[in-house]
């Protein structure tokens, strides 16, 4: 597929969505949110098309997008971990947990995202579920009290199910 039928193909995704919000300014999250769920990020070129369509600055999308920790301008891996890094977690063992998973995937605070595009681990500050901790999210499902151990077990498993889909 060639570069320019694949652009096209993102901005038909993207149109989609804003006809999806009647292109309304006042939807910007969930038009933002609806993207970032269709490529794992936000591309520049896309907020830029996106605020053209609404009639917007870049600017302003670009503040929404930066406010929120939810959205992001990087591309993020196939699979999403999270470990809450937060004082009950901190307290319960998160940092050995933190440093088993950044030691597998060849990860740093400052790199988060696996060169294969598999995985990107995060540390945040609260996930809300303290009675667990420390907790670690992946691809939306909640581990509660996670060892080093079984942060591990849980990347086996899924390295193994990839090859097996693969």
């Amino acid at each position: 597929m060639s570069t320019q039928h694949s652009a096209a193909h993102s901005f038909n995704k993207v149109m989609e969505i804003l006809d999806r919000y009647d292109r309304c300014e006042t939807k910007i999250i969930p038009i933002l949110q609806a993207v970032q769920e269709e490529y794992r990020y936000l591309p520049q070129e896309v907020l830029t098309f996106i605020a053209t369509s609404l009639g917007v600055s870049p600017a302003r999308l670009y503040g929404v997008a930066t406010f929120y920790s939810h959205f992001s301008l990087e591309p993020k891996g196939k699979h999403i971990l999270k470990m809450c890094d937060g004082t009950a977690c901190h307290v319960r063992g998160s940092t050995a947990v933190i440093d088993a998973i950044r030691d597998r995937l060849k990860l740093s605070d400052k790199k988060i995202t696996t060169d294969d595009m598999m995985y990107t681990f995060e540390t945040v500050s609260c996930l809300g579920a303290c009675g667990l901790a420390p907790v670690l999210v992946v691809d939306e499902e909640i581990h509660g009290q996670v060892t080093p151990e079984q942060a591990l077990e849980i990347l086996d498993k899924i390295d193994a199910e990839e090859k097996e889909n693969a």
